[in-house]
Formats: C-alpha cells, sequence, structure tokens
C-alpha cells in the first residue's frame, strides 16, 4: 500500500517522495491509522523499523490542521532517552514538516550542551519538542516552556527510557501535563516497568507488535572468535587490517576501555577514536560526523553513549567486550544490517566470557559456530562447566542484575585502597 492511502496531505506526501520510502514498513501500517484516528498506540517492533515516521507523520498531520497561535503553544512532546537519539528524531520530524504550508517551530532539547542557547531557541514557544527528560525539567525550572498544552506526547525507545534511570523524572513530568492527550508509546521489548507505565499511562490503547519474521531479519552474519582477554586489542587490529573493514563500531565496558583502545589504535595507524558519555557534546557530534562520512575508520563506544545511534550501511559491529544482557545484544548487533544491508557482528569470546556468551546464545535460542584465528589461538581454557552462572560472568559486564550501588562503589574503592597500603606495606 502506498503512503497516499493514509490520506495525508498533499505537503506530507511531498516530502515523503522527496526520502524515496518505497512503501510503509509494517509498524507504520499499523500504527499510522489508529494514531490519525486519536487512539493511543503501545507499538513494538525491531530497531531501524521506521518507528520515527510511524508517530512524525500523524503528529504532523494533526498539526497542520491547527490555526497557528502566538506566542506558540507546545503542543506536541517526544521524549527520548540520549542525545544522539534526539538529534536524529528531531532531523527527521524537521525535514518531514519542510513542506507544510503553516511553518512550524521544532526545538530539539538535550544534556551535555549549554542551556542558554536552548532557552532562546524556544522564547516566543514552540509547537513541537523534541526532548531527553534531564534537560527538559532543566528548561522547565528556568521557566523557558510548560507543558500545560501538550495535546500529543510520544515516548521513543521507553525500554531505555527506563533502563537509563529516568522513571522519576518520567514521573514528574506526566504529572504536569494535561491528562487529556493522545499518548504515543513506543518500546523495542516490554519488560515488567515498561509494561506497568503503560498501564499508568495510555487509555485503551491500540497495541501492536510486529514480530522479526525470518524473512525480514537483517541479514547479519555472527561471529564468535575465542581469543585471550590481553589479545583482543591485537586481534581487532588485525581484523581490521585482513579485512578491509571500512567502518567499524566497537562495542566496550568502559570509557577507560574506550580511550585506551582507539589510542592503540592510532598508533597503529588506524583512524579511531573514543565515543562515550563524559566526551562533549560537540565531540560526539564531530566523532558521528566523521564517521557517517567515511572520514574515521573505528568508533570505540559504550553502550550508553551508543544508543539511539543510526548509522547508514554500517558494515561491522564487534563486540569486544560483551554486553550485560542478552537484550543489549541484539540492540549493538542491529547497529549493522539495516535497511536490506547486510552486515558483521564479530563477538570476542575469552576463558572467562564463554559461559556468558553461552547464555547470550541461549536467550537467543541459537548457537554461533566458535572460530579462532591463526597466530591468535588462546592458551587460556574456558572455566570449567560446573562453575556457577554467576562466576562465569565476565569482569566486565555479565547478565543484567543488581547494580552496585554509589555506597558499595564507595565500599570497594575504600576496601581495594586499604589492599593497597597493606601491600605497599609488605
Amino acid at each position: 500500500m502506498p503512503f497516499s492511502s493514509f490520506g495525508f496531505s498533499p505537503a506530507l506526501l511531498r516530502s515523503v517522495g522527496m526520502k524515496s520510502y518505497a512503501a510503509p514498513t509494517p509498524i507504520q501500517v499499523q500504527a499510522i491509522p489508529a494514531a490519525l484516528a486519536g487512539h493511543d498506540v503501545l507499538g513494538s517492533a525491531q530497531t531501524g523499523s521506521g518507528k520515527t515516521l510511524a508517530f512524525g507523520l500523524p503528529l504532523l498531520q494533526k498539526l497542520e490542521q491547527v490555526p497557528l497561535e502566538k506566542p506558540r503553544r507546545l503542543r506536541a512532546l517526544i521524549l527520548v532517552p540520549t542525545r544522539e537519539l534526539a538529534a536524529q528524531v528531531g532531523g527527521e520530524i524537521y525535514s518531514l514538516a519542510q513542506h507544510l504550508p503553516q511553518a512550524l517551530k521544532i526545538i530539539t532539547v538535550f544534556g551535555g550542551v549549554s542551556i542558554n542557547p536552548q532557552m532562546m531557541n524556544l522564547r516566543g514557544g514552540a509547537d513541537i519538542v523534541v526532548a531527553t527528560p534531564g534537560r527538559l525539567l532543566d528548561l522547565m525550572e528556568h521557566n523557558a516552556l510548560t507543558l500545560n498544552d501538550v495535546s500529543l506526547l510520544v515516548l521513543d525507545e521507553a525500554d531505555r527510557l527506563l533502563d537509563l534511570g529516568f522513571s522519576a523524572e518520567l514521573d514528574r513530568l506526566l504529572a504536569l501535563m494535561p491528562k487529556a492527550r493522545q499518548n504515543l508509546f513506543f518500546s523495542a521489548t516490554f519488560p515488567a516497568e515498561v509494561m506497568a507505565l503503560a498501564d499508568k499511562l495510555l487509555r485503551n490503547p491500540v497495541r501492536i507488535e510486529v514480530p522479526t519474521e525470518p524473512q525480514t531479519r537483517p541479514d547479519i552474519a555472527q561471529r564468535a572468535i575465542l581469543v585471550d582477554a590481553n589479545r583482543r586489542t591485537q586481534l581487532l587490529r588485525h581484523l581490521i587490517t585482513e579485512n578491509h573493514w571500512k567502518r567499524v563500531l566497537v562495542f566496550v565496558a568502559t570509557k577507560h576501555a574506550a580511550e585506551t583502545i582507539s589510542d592503540k589504535l592510532r598508533k597503529a595507524r588506524i583512524y579511531a577514536e573514543p565515543f562515550h558519555g563524559e566526551l562533549s557534546q560537540g565531540k560526539r557530534t564531530q566523532v558521528l560526523a566523521d564517521f557517517k562520512a567515511s572520514r574515521l575508520k573505528v568508533v570505540v563506544a559504550t553502550d550508553v553513549a551508543a544508543r539511539g545511534l543510526d548509522i547508514a550501511a554500517l558494515p561491522v559491529v564487534v563486540n569486544y567486550d560483551l554486553p550485560r544482557s542478552a537484550l543489549d545484544y541484539v540492540h549493538r548487533i542491529g547497529r549493522t544490517g539495516r535497511a536490506g544491508e547486510s552486515g558483521v557482528a564479530v563477538s570476542f569470546i575469552s576463558a572467562d566470557s564463554e559461559r556468558h556468551f553461552r547464555l547470550i546464545e541461549k536467550h537467543q535460542q541459537g548457537n554461533v559456530e566458535r572460530e579462532v584465528i591463526v597466530g591468535f589461538e588462546p592458551l587460556e581454557a574456558p572455566m570449567a562447566e560446573t562453575e556457577s552462572v554467576e562466576d562465569a560472568q565476565p569482569s566486565t559486564g555479565g547478565i543484567k542484575g543488581r547494580r552496585p550501588s554509589k555506597k558499595d562503589k564507595l565500599r570497594a574503592a575504600a576496601a581495594h585502597g586499604q589492599d593497597d597500603v597493606s601491600t605497599r606495606a609488605a
């Protein structure tokens, strides 16, 4: 079915046509009519399935039919978990709105940058705001905007919003909005906390689930390479050179690892940059721009920083450190093999992470054949089958469970300091 069958205005159809979208995706086919009819929507679909258009087009169609007022009143709010996703969604909504007869004011706000330019942009109001929850609350505390007139709320990647600890912020924001509003709620997964939020937020929603059918699954070749932990960087360098990989997204567990591995690759004349939450927004934006333009060959990223990234035609993803959960594994490898392209997802398996990778395989209901690269044969033996799952979890990440609190970390640091003192004394 064509996009014209939804009854969109000529201006929106012109925008869609300029983007050369051949036909609506499954999530768009189901979500767009429900959203246009004014229903709350609870939608689930795989990464890269076209959720932005599924809520963006109905949102713009509704606002196009309402006369503009001055000062502008915030009528549509889109909440996302990360600054990169905010920029991506905001850019997509802005491009779709370019041909509307009434120019809409669309503002994207997120943390990690100065709040003052964002406050200036919000002078005179806005029609649509795309925001991360923390920065939105900051702007409200500065009286830069209110949520009194929000008639349409979108939560994008709701599971990530909660996973990143935005539950309290969401509760505060929801309490400040009119109860009479339309809610469009999209999430890749529906753990208990997401369903609890959906039950509280939505009124008789149209529930849409688009399963990942075999014929629509991304074409991703998964590889699991056995290697000793201390030789992973050498192996990474070898694979990049030997396979002539043009662009590689490497996932690690910590900021320190991202910095260290990038530095070692640069010393080997492989242009690499780290990508983590402590980088300035300007630096993160520059790294992404260079990577997308193929001026940069390797980005070494942490999970938190990389969430929401959309890199077109990314050929290779490498799990240098295994993710903490099977769900994170799916999100990681889903960065490649998008939009009909094929991709490769490589995981490094060391002796202390073999059992953990088997748990990931179990959750994925499939096995990945183990490989050994000549010259990088592992010397360390995997731990015995009798060892516990908890013992099997690698030090750089394990199956998701209870995270240590700040007090736990302080106690551990103090104990480590005492051990150091004792060692020096000895």
